[in-house]
């Protein structure tokens, strides 16, 4: 039995904005994580239909990968009050409401004004209906980082990486480095909570910016890559029974490594 601890407990309101710590979540089966990327904005027509919510690529949307400068924003949702709060260098601060169409306008506006001419445009806010999430994986319902992969990367090359660049759910200490890519298919009990290890995260230019200053500070693809042969850093996890999740709690991983034969990286 591998045992580590849930250090890090984050949502992203809005899809490419700032991170959100948590001390506790509910999670369920088939249900979205809650209060995550339930908010997109579209960097030109996305093609996405609240009506019929389908899969839409990341590329559609203002998102680190393509446009560093999102980053420049620092967002904040107030749960009680449904009010996002938007702040940015040279801009006045925002205070909207996601929930209704004029302050879905009001951040996009806000937004257009922050990335000019960087925004292929026109932006607009989308909003994610039911247990529909603006995920990167169609499947990948919630997502884990092992914090010992991210200090062992940082070692490697010699630059020490803030975790919060790979934008995960959860984040977890006191495993074996990269043992997580092993155990595709098994199940991990996160305090009350089971949950499939889905696939590994395979990562992009995103994970290049640094939230503080931007900018593209470090290849960490091209790092992976060259450390490890891959570009994996994270897991999906699939929810499979009910419960509270909280800060502190053990993280169990399975006993031994899942065949690579029987792993189904999708």
């Amino acid at each position: 039995m591998i045992r580590g601890t849930l250090t890090g407990l984050y949502r992203h309101p809005v899809k490419g904005f700032t991170p959100e710590g948590m001390t506790r979540v509910d999670l369920a089966p088939g249900a979205g994580f809650p209060l995550d990327r339930v908010w997109a904005v579209e960097n030109g027509p996305s093609g996405f239909d609240p009506a019929d919510p389908q899969f839409t690529p990341k590329q559609k949307f203002t998102v680190l990968a393509s446009l560093p400068h999102v980053a420049r924003a620092t967002t904040r949702f107030d749960e009680a009050t449904e009010v996002l709060h938007a702040n940015a260098p040279g801009l006045p601060p925002l205070a909207c409401r996601l929930g209704a169409e004029e302050g879905r306008e009001a951040f996009a506006s806000w937004l257009g004004d922050l990335l000019g001419e960087e925004a292929r445009g026109p932006l607009k806010v989308v909003e994610a209906p039911l247990q529909h999430r603006f995920t990167d994986h169609p499947q990948g319902q919630v997502s884990l980082i092992n914090l010992a992969s991210v200090r062992d990367l940082s070692e490697r090359i010699g630059i020490e990486l803030d975790p919060r660049r790979f934008r995960a759910n959860l984040y977890v200490d006191d495993w074996p480095a990269w043992v997580e890519n092993s155990w595709t298919g098994a199940t991990l009990k996160l305090g009350a909570v089971a949950a499939r290890m889905f696939k590994p995260i395979v990562r992009c230019a995103a994970t290049h910016v640094n939230l503080d200053t931007a900018e593209r500070d470090v290849e960490v693809t091209k790092a992976l890559f060259d450390h490890y042969g891959h570009m994996h850093c994270g897991i999906y996890l699939q929810v499979a029974t009910p419960g509270r999740l909280a800060l502190g709690e053990a993280c169990i991983g399975p006993d031994a490594v899942v065949p690579e034969g029987e792993q189904q990286w999708a």
